[in-house]
């Protein structure tokens, strides 16, 4: 068994998701009272924040790389980072450590990619959506076309990211606009959702709605495991 380093922390609603998902998969994997090899190094989001909203990537850079040598350091075999967004750095974290990086993106793509899907809505903080690193490689590397909300509906779906899922808060009326917004993507041609941002899936479920929906969280903690187990 490989040991998962997992980078955490950002937000702690996830990082619990996580470790949680990765030791019930893996004891149903191999039975009995198994659990991963795993370890974690969290970090302070509410440092970290003000660093994005302000566009001081430079920072945020320069605490992940560390946080990750850390985790590599402490043996971890390969790297998962607990967070959609950080994933804008991914590749300029994996030039300053020496393990690879499973990279949420790439293992969500192989799932659209296997329901047979071309086009795809995606959700997630302002960032993710936003910008292009998200976008930009799964069109350019998987062949897959994304849209994304207007921009309401992106502010919207970042204030509830912000001011209520980081927190563990759940509300009704926030899950019935994302309902909302998921249906105006679907007019707009998506075949499935991406849910781009690791604490959405606390809020938005499968069984609510037919139109398919990836779930990043589940999605990555499964291939950890998968990557783990491999020989």
């Amino acid at each position: 068994m490989k040991k998962i380093g997992l980078l955490g922390g950002m937000t702690c609603e996830s990082s619990i998701e996580y470790y949680k998902l990765i030791n019930e998969i893996t004891r149903k994997k191999l039975g009995g009272i198994h659990s991963a090899e795993s370890i974690m190094v969290s970090v302070d989001f509410g440092n970290i924040l003000p660093w994005m909203e302000a566009g001081k990537w430079d920072l945020v850079l320069d605490k992940l790389i560390r946080s990750s040598l850390e985790v590599e350091k402490g043996g971890g075999d390969f790297l998962v980072i607990c967070t959609n967004t950080m994933h804008k750095l991914a590749d300029q974290i994996a030039e300053k450590i020496n393990i690879p990086i499973l990279n949420i993106i790439d293992v969500t793509a192989e799932e659209i990619k296997k329901k047979g899907l071309s086009k795809i809505g995606l959700l997630g903080t302002r960032f993710t959506m936003v910008q292009d690193f998200y976008r930009k490689r799964l069109e350019q590397k998987h062949n897959i076309e994304v849209v994304i909300p207007d921009k309401i509906d992106i502010s919207y779906i970042h204030k509830v990211i912000m001011e209520e899922l980081t927190i563990g808060k759940i509300v009704q009326e926030s899950k019935s606009g994302y309902w909302k917004i998921i249906k105006k993507l679907q007019q707009v041609g998506a075949e499935g959702i991406i849910l781009g941002c690791t604490e959405i899936p606390l809020l938005v479920k499968q069984e609510e709605g037919k139109i398919p929906l990836f779930d990043t969280t589940s999605i990555h903690a499964s291939a950890a495991v998968e990557l783990s187990l491999s020989k």
